[in-house]
């Protein structure tokens, strides 16, 4: 096989075009792949689709995967046409997207290395420039939410996460059953949410049975907004509870902890993680140290005996049950004498409603923590995000579920 019909076989060059040259350059580790079109061919305008005139033609070039070690590109005279509704217009080619200085393999080459590295170690890898790579990146998060149907899911996640220090925040918004964010604005606020709630299909407040979110009043504000009987879906699930219950007994153990050694018992040095962990993961000498302490009279012991009773009372399946379970927990923690512990049942008081709409429904925020987690490893591994548009367009690439490849790969021979 001659190398033009080798190259016209993998990159999918049928009429009206043709591979009418192949230069190999050995001192500069190139081979250029010259493309015509055939001078009888009729011409579509790209726009509406209609055929048209040839009006003139310009001078196009692509970069393409690697011939063995030499870097590839494509050439070819693009025909432009006439087109009475839109005017001139640049045919499209079948082997890259329109307005893209690279072939449709090769970017998808390139969303493929960005799924597994930084933008950085993909642009020297390649040999292409850090602002290269971003454009294909951005392309292909812009062909995803173009294709995504607008289809409304049933539960909703709501949650916020950094995108720089200084309480510098994103709203995000996902579908818990499929695991991927469909909404990203700017700031924790109301506004922020409201804004995320008008971008998802008019149908979802009819369709969503749950809104699994964190106890933010802004958020509970927005949501009773936009959805009708938000009080029966909006659901502040166990990992919030379970926080703020974490963080209040390891109040109790830091206080006491100074009360104790300034009398010289250092009984509760080192012991945080002992409180927080779950008694069924602790092994060995830890164990034993751990139930020697929760079974004394610590205030901290009393503090994660109220902790352990409420992460039982998720097992609840009926309203009634949970709700009586909870205020019987309320009444103890309130009677406990524990200063951090009787704050904290305030909050738990307050918001009973969505905990109990969470206890029934089964609902949990632990994709969104998932999600939240994986967004900050792509913040580490980029060193920060300067600039928001770009920390939004990261999320949809990793965390949106989006077809992100060019359409044209379609016309394309796999390699």
């Amino acid at each position: 096989m001659r190398d033009r019909e080798l190259y016209a076989q993998i990159l999918g060059v049928v009429f009206p075009w043709r591979v009418h040259d192949v230069q190999l350059d050995v001192a500069g580790e190139q081979v250029t792949v010259f493309v015509q079109a055939e001078a009888s061919a009729a011409w579509k305008c790209p726009e509406c689709g209609r055929e048209a005139p040839r009006y003139d033609q310009r001078s196009r070039r692509w970069r393409h995967l690697d011939t063995c070690q030499f870097q590839t590109y494509l050439v070819a005279d693009v025909p432009r046409v006439q087109c009475p509704e839109h005017g001139v217009r640049q045919v499209a080619v079948p082997w890259a997207e329109p307005n893209s200085g690279f072939t449709a393999l090769f970017e998808a080459l390139v969303i493929d290395w960005l799924r597994e590295a930084s933008m950085s170690a993909v642009s020297r890898q390649l040999g292409v420039t850090w602002d290269e790579v971003d454009r294909i990146m951005g392309r292909a998060v812009e062909r995803g939410l173009a294709r995504r149907q607008a289809q409304p899911v049933r539960r909703l996640g709501v949650d916020e996460t950094s995108f720089q220090k200084r309480h510098e925040y994103v709203t995000v918004v996902s579908d818990l059953e499929g695991g991927r964010v469909l909404e990203i604005a700017d700031g924790r606020s109301r506004a922020a949410l409201e804004e995320c709630y008008g971008r998802l299909p008019p149908e979802q407040p009819q369709v969503v049975e749950a809104v699994a979110m964190d106890m933010s009043e802004p958020y509970i504000q927005a949501t009773r907004a936009w959805l009708k009987a938000a009080e029966s879906r909006i659901a502040f699930d166990r990992f919030h509870v379970a926080k703020l219950l974490n963080d209040r007994v390891n109040d109790v153990r830091k206080r006491e902890h100074r009360e104790l050694q300034a009398r010289g018992d250092r009984r509760l040095a080192g012991s945080r993680f002992l409180w927080l962990q779950s008694p069924e993961a602790l092994k060995g000498e830890r164990r034993t140290r751990f139930a020697s302490l929760k079974q004394s009279t610590l205030a901290v012991a009393r503090a994660w005996a109220l902790k352990e009773a409420a992460r039982h009372l998720w097992a609840y399946r009926t309203r009634g049950g949970a709700t009586r379970g909870w205020k019987q927990w309320l009444g103890w923690a309130q009677r406990c004498r524990l200063e951090p512990m009787v704050d904290v049942s305030r909050t738990i008081r307050r918001y009973l409603w969505g905990i109990v709409n969470a206890v029934v429904s089964r609902t949990t925020s632990a994709v969104s923590e998932s999600l939240n987690a994986k967004i900050q490893r792509i913040k580490r591994l980029a060193c920060g995000f300067r600039n928001r548009e770009r920390f939004r367009r990261a999320i949809f690439f990793h965390c949106g579920g989006l077809n992100l490849y060019p359409a044209s790969l379609a016309t394309h021979t796999k390699v």
